[in-house]
């Protein structure tokens, strides 16, 4: 199966989960009076929310109020889900909105890094390196898209795949180290740095993926435009 038909494949699954899960809310958010950017802007609060818990140890609060992060991590998500689905369903898709949209994302992945950072989750270094990889997928979508070149679903880490990761790591920490702290008396804490290299891995295969794509589409369109 060749990678645009990889990709095509990718894109229909998603629309059937979006179909099956978002497009109910997303018809009550519509019936409510929300517009595409106001979604953006609570994904982005909720985003600040999650970095603020994350620098105060979030993940490591007394077991009653650590669901918290997940809990907001998850609507960073869903609002991220629904604003391109609700801008879709009221024809309201729009540049400005989807600049918006993007500059609010790349915005929003930095300041939970930098909350993983302050709170100790991982060091400096290694989260400026994983910010990085983060922005070189979003430009490489980018400069290939200003070619001419379809990259939707291209790559395994896409930012709706990071969010489901990031979310399932989130919950996975605070019970590992709640459950672990419970029984042994001591919490387990090596998790979230195993985790963390798994994670950098899966953003480095998803920028090999990106840029394998991205030449060979653009050897296609050279070689097309040479006959």
């Amino acid at each position: 199966m060749s990678k645009i038909e990889q990709a095509t494949n990718k894109r229909s699954n998603q629309r059937r989960i979006l179909e099956i899960f978002v497009e109910l809310p997303a018809k009550k958010l519509v019936k409510w009076g929300f517009t595409p950017n106001i979604l953006s802007f609570c994904g982005f609060f909720c985003s600040i929310a999650v970095a603020i818990l994350l620098s105060l140890g979030g993940l490591h609060f007394p077991f009653p109020i650590a669901w918290i992060v997940p809990f907001l991590m998850f609507w960073a998500g869903a609002f991220d889900v629904f604003d391109g689905e609700i801008a879709r369903m009221t024809q309201k898709i729009s540049i400005s909105g989807a600049f918006l949209d993007s500059n609010l994302d790349r915005l929003s992945d930095a300041i939970i890094v930098f909350g993983l950072i302050i709170g100790g989750y991982f060091n400096y270094l290694i989260g400026y390196a994983i910010l990085f990889l983060i922005i070189m997928i979003s430009y490489i979508r980018s400069r290939a898209e200003n070619e001419g070149i379809d990259m939707k679903g291209v790559g395994f880490m896409e930012r709706a795949e990071r969010l489901i990761i990031l979310w399932f790591a989130f919950i996975a920490e605070f019970w590992i180290y709640f459950l672990t702290k419970l029984f042994y008396g001591a919490p387990f804490e090596l998790f979230f740095p195993i985790f963390t290299i798994i994670f950098t891995g899966l953003l480095i295969l998803t920028i090999v993926q990106r840029l394998i794509f991205s030449f060979k589409e653009l050897s296609k369109i050279e070689t097309h435009d040479k006959k």
